[in-house]
């Protein structure tokens, strides 16, 4: 990587096309839930089918967006993790309270114990199906972003951060320990251990998150990747058909199925992505993320990752799976148009004051409105067999 010279500008743009691919990100994680738990739509599910290689995607967007905001700056830790949990736990709260509220009107056994955990953001530490589902489904991710939160001061530190040349072994290293976790997955024997081990298990993900610090730091400091955001959005949707006719011949209870290969391996591209999108932004070019209605969405999309799933589940358990194309249609554009509605005014109501309110009664407290595009999140995920 080169260009350090050229560092930091005196003040960092607006990262909006960041925030608009957020919404995009979500919107395959929905349709992941939606093709899984819905019922299939031709073409839409195919493409879909591993939309929760989206959760890639946030823990690589989470390392970069953190890494553009604190480079060479200093904050003392307790109101970096202050921000953090003022920014995350508040919405995971109330989707916790509401998931538990659905399951109980539909009469599904839960764990108070998972509820407890994820409450506690260490459910993705335990290989047991009732924490890693307990309290809110997708709430596994905001488990692993914490351990990631604890990490991050002290990857600033590192040595190999510092420098182009440092920057470009770590992102090799990530790349290639992707590969060597997916090819582990042959040691295990039991099939929930191997989908926590590499799906949710916090420092698996770690390799994503370290890769969107490294992308972050040479970006900011005047690295530009090798291709343009168009060629960077083809490369992700390529990836993504190439796994079609994989999973055609390769069922996902299997560890050399694309579904673990999905989240792993889309790491380079995902990171291409960002960085090509950050790039539009610095070098104030007008990009399809960046305008005030993708912005918008994107900011919506934390609040609707973290509630659609439960839309869904309360839909199927008051009208049942969906038969035939036009029911599993409507029960698409049901939950589609109820989550985003729900999220928006999570995000106004909720998501937002909430975070403003606890940041300016912690440490280094402050009731100044965080920017967009410091906004973070990460995705669900759960997989039944494909019919």
């Amino acid at each position: 990587m080169a260009g350090d010279a050229a560092t930091k500008a005196a003040a960092s743009p607006r990262l909006d096309s960041l925030t608009g691919l957020r919404f995009w990100a979500a919107l395959a994680v929905v349709l992941y839930h939606l093709s899984r738990q819905g019922g299939e739509l031709p073409g839409i599910s195919d493409l879909t089918w591993y939309g929760r290689s989206g959760v890639t995607f946030f823990f690589i967007l989470s390392g970069f967006v953190l890494a553009w905001t604190y480079d060479g700056k200093t904050v003392p830790a307790s109101v970096f993790l202050w921000r953090r949990f003022a920014r995350i736990w508040p919405l995971l709260a109330v989707s916790t309270v509401a998931s538990v509220a659905v399951w109980r009107v539909l009469g599904t056994d839960f764990s108070l114990r998972g509820v407890a955990a994820t409450l506690g953001l260490v459910n993705s530490w335990i290989p047991e199906r009732s924490y890693l589902v307990g309290g809110n489904p997708a709430a596994w991710s905001l488990s692993d972003e914490a351990w990631f939160y604890l990490l991050f001061p002290l990857l600033l530190t590192l040595p190999l951060m510092r420098n182009p040349r440092g920057r470009a072994v770590i992102a090799v290293a990530v790349c290639a320990g992707s590969v060597g976790i997916w090819l582990s997955g042959a040691l295990f024997t039991d099939s929930l251990v191997r989908l926590w081990a590499l799906d949710y298990f916090p420092p698996t993900r770690t390799l994503q998150f370290v890769l969107g610090v490294a992308a972050g730091l040479a970006v900011k400091r005047g690295w530009r990747p090798p291709c343009g955001l168009g060629a960077a959005v083809a490369l992700v949707v390529a990836w993504h058909l190439v796994l079609i006719p994989w999973s055609d011949a390769v069922p996902d209870s299997v560890w050399y199925s694309p579904y673990s290969a999905s989240q792993l391996l889309s790491a380079p591209f995902f990171a291409l992505l960002v960085a090509a999108a950050a790039t539009a932004d610095v070098e104030r070019r007008r990009t399809p993320f960046a305008g005030p209605g993708m912005v918008k969405l994107g900011q919506w999309s934390f609040a609707w990752y973290l509630f659609h799933e439960i839309v869904l589940r309360a839909l199927l358990g008051a009208f049942g799976t969906p038969v035939g194309g036009l029911e599993t249609f409507g029960i698409w554009a049901t939950t589609l148009i109820l989550s985003l509605a729900l999220a928006a005014v999570a995000y106004h109501y909720l998501e937002h004051p909430l975070e403003r309110l606890l940041r300016s009664r912690g440490p280094g407290g402050s009731a100044r409105r965080p920017r967009p595009e410091q906004s973070l999140i990460a995705g669900p995920g759960q997989f039944p067999p494909r019919s």
